[in-house]
Parts: structure tokens; sequence; C-alpha cells
């Protein structure tokens, strides 16, 4: 049988969260996320040094979504006060690989020996640097932190030649908590 679902998640002391109708907004020293949760049968409350997710209807979905919801307002506050941070590794045994920030792309060039240099998005309030042969992508929310390292990643994935050999590439070598 299952309960019903229930979870209280704390607010740090240096974090502002406010709710109207279904938009979450926090805010904190590092900037301010928002986030529509939308669920029948969900609904986050707040009181004062909590935000409690609670779900009326009994049963396996509503619990799921009310566990998807407590990690995602987890996510954002941990983003607000610390930040997220993924290391890429840039990795080459043919040609040198050139890499630069140019704007909202990051251009890869002489990937392979090719004349025309790849390119990768960088989503809109995510800081790129390259250092050396090193990469860090930073920022205040997770998924656009992940989708911008995985689009530098993906912009060097080899096709039509053998993975054992060509071994090339910019990879995500780990990600932790930004606290800069």
């Amino acid at each position: 049988m299952v309960t019903e679902e229930k979870i209280d998640i704390s607010i740090p002391d240096d974090t502002k969260v406010s709710i109207e109708e279904y938009v979450v907004k926090i805010s904190g020293p590092k900037g301010e996320l928002q986030r529509e949760f939308v669920y029948p049968g969900v609904k986050i409350t707040k009181t004062d040094s909590k935000v409690v997710v609670d779900t009326e209807v009994v049963g396996r979905a509503q619990n799921a979504i009310v566990g998807t919801f407590v990690s995602h307002i987890k996510n954002m506050i941990l983003g607000v006060t610390k930040g997220f941070e993924y290391k890429l590794k840039i990795v080459y045994a043919h040609f040198p690989i050139q890499v630069k920030v140019e704007g909202n792309t990051l251009s890869i060039g002489n990937f392979l020996g090719e004349r025309k240099p790849r390119k990768a998005k960088i989503i809109p309030n995510v800081d790129v640097q390259v250092a050396n042969d090193e990469i860090f992508v930073r920022g205040i929310d997770k998924e656009l932190v992940a989708q911008t390292a995985a689009n530098i990643e993906q912009a060097t994935r080899i096709k039509k030649r053998d993975s054992r050999v060509f071994q090339d590439g910019i990879y995500i070598v780990g990600w932790s908590q930004w606290t800069k």
C-alpha cells in the first residue's frame, strides 16, 4: 500500500524562495532561478524555513513526481548557493586541437586535421573557460550547464573511423559544485 507523500526541503539562510501558483522562484548569492512545477494532485507550499512538496492523491505516479520535484528544487537551491561546474579534457594524438570561445559558441579548430572548425553551442547564462587542455563549464542551472558540456562533447564525436585508433576529442571527466 502506498501512503501519502510529503517531503520537506529546508531553505538555507542566504536563500529566498517565493511560490506563485505553480512557479517556484529561488534567489541566492549566485543568482536567481525559476521553474514551473505542474502535476495534478501535487502541490508545493512554503512555510517559514521550508518548502513542502505534498500530494493529495495516493499512487505510485504521484509519489514519483513528488520525488522529482524535490530533486529539482534541491538542485535549484544548490545552484543559487554554490553553482555547478563540469570539467572537460581535450585529448588528441594526431593533430593539436585549438579551442576558443567566440560569443555563444565554442570553436574547435584543427580537429583530426579538418579545415573547417567544428562548433558547439553555449547556452545563455553558462560560463565556458578554456585553460590549456581543460575546459570548465560553470553556471547556476544544472540542466543548462550539463547540456552545454554535452554539446561540447558531442561536437567532437567521431564517425566512420575506428574508435580504438582515433580517440581524439573533448570528454567530460567530472562535475562538482562550483564554490568560487
